[in-house]
């Protein structure tokens, strides 16, 4: 029996939120429809770990990227931690424009602090968020965690409390998209 082979070649997938070049390899554009891709945007945003995850779509004979989710890296967490701070997590889901999201703020303190100020960095930063995200769509989103945007605002709004040596969004991830758009 001989099976019939199939001639592989390079795709280019258009990503609208990075400057970077992805091409991808398979049979065809259809093939690749619902392929996950995953950039490290670690160079461009100049040493922080970012790592973004876009879902390839195949639309109108092209390829383009729709971003899934937006998350730190694990080793760039342990990097910025310090002896004597402490750190404050959180994690909720929200509603955008468009897409319901599940969001997880980080925080490192300057110092050791009560627990009391944590819950109120982590109240506070929850009633910020989920008003911020509640007026922007995805996209937007996306684009204002990967340039710092969001972070600096929450970080200016926190240091009322306590002062922070850190602030980002952990994960930033699209649950589902709302039907009525």
């Amino acid at each position: 029996m001989a099976s019939k082979i199939v001639k592989k070649s390079f795709f280019e997938v258009k990503a609208p939120l990075t400057a970077s070049k992805i091409a991808l390899y398979g049979t065809s554009q259809e093939a690749l429809h619902g392929s996950v891709v995953v950039l490290d945007l670690t160079r461009s945003l100049r040493g922080k770990s970012l790592v973004l995850k876009l879902k390839v779509k195949a639309e109108k004979g092209e390829l383009t990227g729709e971003p899934v989710s937006l998350e730190l890296a694990g080793s760039y967490v342990r990097r910025m931690m310090r002896k004597g701070t402490d750190y404050v997590e959180d994690s909720f889901t929200t509603s955008c424009k468009d897409s319901r999201v599940l969001i997880k703020p980080f925080m490192i303190t300057r110092n050791r602090v009560s627990r009391a100020v944590m819950r109120t960095l982590r109240n506070t930063t929850r009633q910020h968020l989920e008003g911020y995200m509640k007026t922007r769509t995805t996209k937007e989103i996306f684009t204002e965690i990967m340039t710092n945007k969001i972070q600096k605002e929450l970080s200016l709004k926190l240091k009322k409390v306590y002062p922070l040596a850190l602030c980002e969004i952990r994960i930033f991830s699209l649950l589902e998209e709302k039907a009525n758009q």
